[in-house]
């Protein structure tokens, strides 16, 4: 049973961990990090995410416009562009050092320490992808949470709302992070199994046995 208990583990945190960053990588690139309602217009809703601005219609689309340059964002989006792009390469990283590392893969059998070494350096990259991708959303959430309910600015001013990408951002975070503790339990949790030491006994006694016979006159 411990076995297959193991490779099931392994198998499914990397599953995890693939869902986690697919959703890393869309995150980064939906515009709908943020959303705007005008109570004018109906019928337009505009959205911010980290490279565009766009505006939906309902009868024209989407049209979208790129950002003209980096340093006039706002600094959380600015530090959201830097922090998504680690949080893409540390999974991607991951993905590569923990399917090395698992015990399905036939390369380097004979070398489990350096499997095992990199099954745990891959869970570790998975949190850190998982925390440096949580990290710009929620900071984008809070930016957004302080602007709707500023008292300096004035009702009649349309407020910023949550957009989609916030909430599979969020997503992405936790499945990382859960992807890349189910791969460090299965490292934690390598036990020698009971056949092997049977095993092991046999042999030993085995080999005293045919000692005693060849001692003897």
């Amino acid at each position: 049973m411990a076995s297959l208990y193991q490779p099931v583990m392994q198998l499914s945190g990397i599953l995890v961990s693939l869902l986690g960053w697919v959703l890393s990588c869309l995150t980064t690139y939906l515009p709908q990090w943020k959303n705007l309602n005008l109570e004018l217009n109906e019928l337009e809703i505009w959205t911010m995410g980290l490279w565009q601005a766009c505006v939906v219609q309902e009868e024209g689309g989407m049209q979208c416009k790129d950002f003209d340059s980096f340093l006039a964002l706002p600094p959380e989006l600015r530090i959201s562009r830097i922090l998504m792009f680690f949080s893409n390469g540390s999974g991607l990283l991951g993905l590569l050092l923990s399917g090395f590392g698992l015990d399905c893969m036939k390369i380097g059998e004979r070398q489990q320490e350096q499997k095992k070494r990199l099954l745990l350096f891959g869970g570790m990259l998975f949190w850190i992808s998982g925390i440096t991708a949580i990290v710009p959303v929620s900071w984008v959430a809070h930016a957004t949470v302080q602007e709707f309910w500023d008292e300096n600015i004035p009702d009649i001013v349309p407020r910023w709302d949550f957009g989609e990408a916030l909430f599979v951002g969020w997503l992405a975070g936790f499945c990382l992070i859960l992807g890349g503790s189910l791969l460090n339990c299965t490292i934690c949790s390598t036990e020698v199994h009971p056949s092997s030491v049977h095993y092991s006994v046999a042999e030993q006694q085995d080999q005293c046995q045919c000692l005693e016979t060849e001692t003897r006159p």
